[in-house]
């Protein structure tokens, strides 16, 4: 039965793409090209529109949040603003992710990539609830990488440049899954500068010392604090340069897209390798502590029903009886015995004692008032 089931589930998962920029960074316009890129080479891609406010998609999409959320009714609805209604649009979408997994594995065998465009607001996908429950959806189930697009011209200088890597490293921690630095627009600027400031640390130092003698519209201005704090921020991001890849492209020529896709294939390796043990030593241990928490509850429920006691207190004469005798004490017994032995003399000196003890009665006190009680009853 095994053996005719395993063919129906594909060797080798389709990879997930999941393309972050800010809004500007030709993050649409890159998925354009990359969708392109894979038709050519006969390598069609199965994509994922996440974007409830976007007017026009210059690309076909199989699944598009836009045919299931109406993000204008959404924000007339609730009374919210362009935020909030992208947020609340994700927010109903991801409950129906367990549908899209469902299509997505059904189509696993007959696709090559997942490509899933997001939001140009990257905080109302990155850090709602809503991204969080769908990034996690998708990676527990394919092999998922963070592109996350940076718009190379506005990011010549070190200040941006920094402030980029900064966003970098929060989403890298944020998602805990494998990333790669697109730097896009490289038709228009090279990103030849962003390579060397990531891997020599001198060539970023003399860059801001530059960009503070210079002065200009995007300069720290002068060297006090926001030059001492990007030369820490920069010595701090070392460690977090070694586990990215970094790939100039040009979204408009198509440039260093074989490159992305080199990259990509690299990182699917890192996910299953270091990435997919640490998912499911986290959800086994979620799946612990549920267990734990409901033994816990089960416990305090017992507890309260006052069930699971060591030894209750006998409330019946059977328990009494029963538990007297694994005792090895018999006194009711032996009461029940003596009792069996008095007999009327017995009892009548009981109750003579007793009126002695309590005082002796005028007799003929109590004579008239027997006749007194006789006379009044007969009449």
């Amino acid at each position: 039965m095994a053996s005719t089931e395993s063919p129906k589930r594909p060797e080798k998962l389709p990879a997930t793409i999941v393309c972050i920029g800010m809004a500007g960074s030709g993050k649409t316009t890159f998925m354009q090209r990359l969708n392109a890129h894979l038709h050519a080479a006969q390598e069609p891609p199965y994509i994922i529109n996440l974007d409830p406010a976007v007017k026009n998609v210059p690309f076909d999409r199989n699944i598009d949040i836009r045919d299931s959320v109406n993000y204008r009714e959404v924000m007339t609805q609730y009374n919210l603003g362009p935020n909030g209604g992208i947020m609340t649009s994700l927010n109903l979408f991801a409950t129906k992710i367990d549908q899209v997994i469902g299509i997505l594995e059904k189509r696993a065998s007959s696709i090559s990539r997942v490509l899933v465009d997001t939001p140009g607001q990257i905080e109302c996908f990155v850090w709602s609830a809503s991204g969080a429950i769908i990034t996690d959806a998708l990676a527990s189930t394919f092999p998922t990488v963070i592109a996350y697009i940076i718009d190379t011209p506005r990011t010549a200088q070190p200040a941006t440049f920094m402030a980029n890597m900064l966003y970098a490293c929060s989403i890298l921690y944020k998602t805990k899954l494998p990333m790669i630095l697109v730097f896009n627009k490289t038709d228009a600027h090279d990103a030849e500068f962003a390579k060397e400031w990531m891997t020599d640390f001198e060539a970023f130092q003399r860059a801001l010392r530059a960009s503070e003698e210079e002065g200009g519209e995007e300069a720290i201005g002068g060297s006090g604090y926001m030059g001492s704090l990007l030369n820490s921020m920069s010595l701090m991001l070392d460690e977090f340069y070694n586990h990215l890849d970094l790939v100039g492209v040009s979204a408009m020529t198509g440039a260093g897209i074989d490159d992305f896709l080199k990259a990509v294939d690299g990182k699917v390796e890192e996910y299953e390798r270091d990435y997919r043990p640490e998912m499911e030593k986290a959800r086994a241990k979620r799946e612990e502590d549920k267990l734990k928490n409901k033994q816990k509850e089960l416990d305090r429920l017992m507890k309260d029903m006052n069930v699971g006691k060591a030894k209750e207190d006998p409330n019946v004469v059977s328990d009494i009886e029963s538990s007297d005798e694994e005792d090895g004490i018999l006194e009711r017994d032996d009461d029940e015995l003596m009792g069996d032995d008095d007999d009327g003399e017995g009892l009548q000196q009981r109750y003579e004692k007793t009126l002695k003890e309590t005082g002796k009665k005028d007799t003929k006190t109590d004579e008239e008032s027997l006749q007194r009680y006789l006379r009044a009853s007969n009449v």
